[in-house]
């Protein structure tokens, strides 16, 4: 059409001097979209990265077996107490007596120490399970660079749940083509899935 016009070449040229100014202007949107899958991708491995647990040695291991103590030793003992009341009664109430004189300002005392000790070790249980962040990070970093092999495509299969799993789970993984304006992540996910 532009041979017959006479304008091929000149045209081309004024387009792309026109499509040079625009992303002057706007810039190109693969590259700023690519910048932004980037960035949030280095956002996430840092999140993950402070979140890893490091190696445990022998006194770490021995501090939390000994934490873990008191749990069992409070059941037992509140179990053992109504066993020693069916076997020694007399003896069940003296002891009774002698914790009906401890003051109340020192079962408080017993009852904010047991209470921050729980609570202590639930919040420490809690910043554990956050700490799964890093695998599903990896994951995402391989889906976004594509899978290499099938070794790869299971590890990312395992640390992703839900319709990611079923992607990943695929031989073929879908690789982010940011010089590709056309394309478009969930139409191809939807695509992998089908297929």
């Amino acid at each position: 059409m532009g041979s017959i016009l006479g304008a091929g070449a000149a045209a081309s040229q004024v387009g792309e001097a026109v499509g040079g100014v625009a992303e002057v202007f706007v810039g190109n949107r693969a590259e700023r979209e690519a910048a932004e899958a980037q960035q949030m991708l280095a956002a996430l491995q840092q999140y993950g990265l402070e979140f890893q647990q490091p190696a445990q040695g022998a006194f770490d291991r021995f501090m939390n077996a000994l934490n873990r103590l008191p749990r069992p030793l409070l059941v037992g003992g509140t179990l053992g107490l109504f066993v020693y009341a069916m076997v020694a009664p007399s003896g069940f109430a003296l002891r009774m007596e002698g914790l009906a004189l401890v003051p109340d300002p020192l079962w408080w005392l017993l009852g904010a120490i047991v209470s921050f000790y729980f609570g202590a070790r639930e919040l420490h249980y809690q910043r554990a399970r956050v700490g799964t962040v890093a695998p599903r990070v990896a994951a995402l970093a391989t889906l976004e660079t594509g899978a290499k092999g099938a070794a790869e495509t299971v590890a990312v299969a395992e640390a992703l749940t839900g319709p990611a799993a079923r992607l990943a789970a695929k031989p073929a993984t879908i690789a982010i083509d940011a010089a590709n304006p056309r394309f478009n992540a969930a139409i191809e996910e939807w695509r992998a899935l089908r297929a």
